[in-house]
């Protein structure tokens, strides 16, 4: 095939096609530092102005309930959902509005779908729970709702928390098995100064005196109407960064008050960067391994602080870039990679659930709930307006609650990959080696030239460090035999397939589109792969691939 090619062509062409190898080392029993995987790692916060249009009012949203059940298909666990964010604290209850009444500010090219400035809500809007998808207790939909501390009015949070209970204890979301697990006392109260909810001085110690004087009320109605479901619990924290942590109000002894003894949840926000003003946010530097890393271990002592406190430690709304995203990153194909990346990294550093924020018209969505009739990119005219649809950040979903499985009780390790761009994880249950995961981040871009880059991992399995051990049985085992059986398998291989880091559309998942129909059902055929574990495989820049073991 080279017959008429000049030698330095030749030369040129070997190097641009070369393919670098990567050697990544796999334990087939589970390491001793293993965390837990839960079936529900990945969720939702949605902004509480929106919710209306997400869950349906008079019936419920079959887009919203569909995309969200092709994930619980996957964990059999609906995704946790929390209702809440920035409108929290702009919402009152008041006995005269059945469900929702907003007051929306203009749109802008910056902000297109800007939040609502004041929400007043009734006992129906709660009642909209019972749409989420559903099962037989403990089954269906988990959720946190979120109550308003900003305004610092103890008998509007009493309302809204006596409304939510009175919503869950109702015939109807208890017939679709939707669950209240937790009620959060305000949003982001470290930015109170910052936007006008609390003087510029506000201190950490004056928000713990504060939050149990409004959340006490709260606590007294949680303890005066138990659910049948089981008992309704607080999430603290909630803090936008680092300006109030975890670690302050535990040694202010917020978890020694009334409200504080029902705490049984720590969250905390992320999110990479900030578009409240605009700015230009290069996808390149976005996908970058190292700044995920970056971005998470921040939180390491908040976390321990947590867990020593025996509390689990989740990020309760996080995203790529504040704001709602910003335009040719949160909204591209590129950002799905770092959604795996980035939450099975957070499995890894204790952080039980993941909960990425929507809202309508939001660039980061997974899914865009209801027609939208003006761009979310600048806020220009949609002429015809854009249907209900799901965005590329939706694929890394259904990739990472495939890794996850349905067993309820699987854990996950990273591996070891030194490639700057690519990173490995491994699932096992009860156990034992079952899927492996590799993300390559880097960027292939509409605008990249020449061949497309690839990486060769070849993957090597080993049963234990020393060589012998027993296994996940009891019985002993001849290491090398075990370790040959699983050498010469030919596994199963799905693979997100992108073609360009930068693209907004035209993904799939194992060969599947779920970007074509209205009622989030996959098309076109599945492709499954076979991969020969002896020879390894090839993973393309802006590609990711999930391994399953069935040896």
């Amino acid at each position: 095939m080279f017959k008429h090619v000049a030698v330095s062509q030749l030369v040129a062409l070997l190097v641009a096609s070369s393919v670098c190898a990567q050697n990544t080392s796999i334990p087939i029993v589970v390491p001793d530092d293993a965390k837990p995987l839960p079936q529900n790692l990945l969720g939702f916060s949605i902004e509480q102005d929106r919710w209306p249009d997400w869950a349906g009012t008079h019936a419920r949203n079959n887009f919203t309930h569909d995309a969200l059940a092709n994930y619980a298909h996957l964990t059999g666990k609906p995704p946790h959902i929390r209702v809440g964010a920035n409108t929290e604290d702009h919402t009152i209850w008041s006995p005269t509005v059945t469900i929702e009444s907003a007051d929306f500010p203009p749109p802008n090219t910056i902000t297109p779908y800007p939040e609502a400035t004041r929400v007043v809500v009734g006992d129906e809007y709660y009642a909209l729970s019972r749409f989420l998808p559903a099962g037989k207790y403990p089954v269906g939909t988990h959720m946190t709702w979120g109550i308003n501390l900003g305004l610092d009015n103890a008998t509007n949070a009493m309302n809204m928390a006596n409304s939510i209970l009175r919503a869950f204890s109702s015939a109807a979301v208890q017939a679709a098995g939707v669950v209240l697990d937790l009620l959060e006392i305000g949003n982001e109260p470290d930015l109170y100064k910052n936007n006008g909810l609390r003087p510029s001085n506000w201190t950490v110690q004056q928000y713990v005196a504060d939050w149990i004087n409004i959340s006490t009320p709260v606590a007294q109605a949680i303890e005066s109407q138990p659910l049948e479901a089981g008992p309704v619990a607080i999430q603290a924290a909630s803090f936008a960064g680092q300006g109030f942590t975890p670690r302050q109000i535990f040694s202010l002894g917020i978890l020694n008050s009334v409200p504080g003894k029902l705490v049984t949840t720590i969250s905390q926000h992320r999110y990479s960067a900030a578009f409240c003003s605009g700015g230009d946010f290069p996808l390149t530097s976005f996908m970058s391994k190292a700044n995920v890393r970056g971005n998470l271990t921040v939180f390491r002592d908040d976390i321990e602080a947590t867990l020593m406190q025996g509390l689990p430690y989740i990020l309760g709304e996080t995203g790529s870039i504040a704001c709602h995203g910003a335009p040719g990153v949160s909204n591209t194909a590129g950002a799905a990679l770092w959604v795996i990346d980035y939450t099975l990294q957070a499995a890894t550093q204790d952080i039980s659930e993941v909960l990425f924020h929507e809202g309508v018209g939001f660039k980061y969505n997974f899914i865009q709930p209801v027609t939208l009739n003006r761009s979310t990119i600048d806020g220009s005219p949609l002429t015809p307006p854009e249907q209900p649809h799901i965005q590329p950040s939706y694929y890394a979903g259904l990739f990472i609650n495939t890794f996850i499985g349905s067993s309820g009780n699987t854990q996950i390790s990273e591996l070891t990959v030194w490639d700057d761009n690519v990173s490995g994880y491994a699932a096992y249950e009860h156990g034992k080696l079952v899927r492996a995961a590799f993300v390559n981040l880097d960027a292939w871009l509409v605008s990249s030239v020449g061949l497309r880059p690839s990486v060769h991992v070849n993957p090597i399995l080993y049963w234990s460090q020393d060589g012998s051990t027993t296994n996940t049985t009891g019985g002993s085992v001849n290491a090398n035999a075990a370790e040959a059986a699983w050498k010469h398998e030919k596994v199963n291989a799905k693979r997100i397939i992108i073609n360009h880091a930068d693209d907004v559309q035209n993904l799939t998942w194992a060969g599947q589109s779920w970007e074509k129909t209205g009622d989030v059902r996959p098309t076109g055929r599945l492709v499954v792969e076979k991969v020969d574990l002896a020879k390894g495989f090839d993973l393309r820049s802006t590609e990711a691939i999930l391994l399953e073991f069935t040896p």
